[in-house]
């Protein structure tokens, strides 16, 4: 008589534990699939792409003066009319907490400063008063790399990078020399590159309503233009279209450049008022 094999049973606490096991790698692969998921959706106050293009509504204040060929331009603090200033700001989101900022502008604008002390016009002085027209051009960029502390409906961004500024100033001076009307003309210009730093706060009302606050300093030591610019501004962002809406602030930028050279000169504007762009989001 033979015994009959009788098929093998795994035991009550081996079952128990791979069941534990199995609920365990279930429980874990859940954990990381619900982080993955929470890692991809950066705060609803963040695009991961925009443009936006538009102008800022400037209100100037300028204060300049400069050594040129045919003597020294003084323009006393003086309020300008009112002027549009074209300006274009782009963002990129890197992952979730980090991402680029791009925003530049230019500054161009006539005026009629006056010349102080001695005036030379072609190498001969000039008889009585002689009279200036200028155009002065400022270019701003400025790039950095942002970190986004927070991921709810608030985040903060901290900005480290560079910024790049050219000014340029263009003079005309004329005036009576021997008896007739002699003219001059002049240009001074110089650009430079300086660190950058920037703050922000967003908050998102909704995905398609949201508000903003930001600030920026550039500081520029040695060489033979330096000098600081700050700037800021609050505003609202309103996307009637998933992907196209419409910015609106109120900002402020101080600039304040002193050229060291044989030739100085100096240079303070202050710009204030609304900006208005229109947003494409990706």
């Amino acid at each position: 008589m033979f015994a009959t094999p009788v098929p093998a049973r795994l035991s009550p606490p081996r079952v128990r534990h791979l069941a534990l096991r199995s609920a365990m790698m279930l429980g874990v692969l859940g954990v990381a699939t619900a982080a993955a998921t929470a890692r991809a959706e950066p705060s609803p106050a963040l695009d991961r792409v925009s443009l936006s293009v538009g102008a800022f509504s400037a209100d100037p204040r300028i204060n300049i003066g400069a050594d040129t060929q045919f003597g020294r331009i003084d323009a006393p603090e003086s309020k300008q009319s009112h002027t549009t200033i074209p300006r274009v700001k782009a963002d990129l989101l890197i992952g979730d907490r980090h991402g680029l900022a791009f925003d530049y502008y230019r500054y161009d604008k006539s005026y009629t400063p006056s010349l102080t002390g001695e005036t030379i016009i072609n190498g001969q002085p000039v008889t009585g008063t002689a009279t200036a027209n200028a155009d002065l051009k400022l270019d701003l960029a400025k790039l950095a790399y942002k970190w986004w502390l927070g991921s709810g409906n608030d985040t903060f961004g901290i900005g480290l990078g560079a910024a790049y500024y050219h000014a340029n100033l263009n003079g005309t001076a004329t005036g009576i020399v021997n008896g007739e009307t002699a003219t001059a003309r002049d240009s001074i210009g110089e650009h430079a590159f300086a660190p950058l730093l920037e703050v922000g706060w967003r908050h998102a009302f909704t995905p398609d309503l949201r508000m903003y606050a930001e600030a920026s300093g550039i500081k520029k030591n040695g060489g033979r233009i330096n000098g600081h610019i700050y700037g800021g501004n609050v505003g609202v962002e309103w996307f009637p279209f998933k992907n196209i809406g419409f910015v609106a602030d109120y900002g402020i930028s101080k600039i304040k450049l002193h050229r060291d050279s044989e030739r100085d000169a100096d240079l303070n504007i202050r710009l204030t008022g609304p900006s208005a762009y229109v947003k494409v989001r990706f």
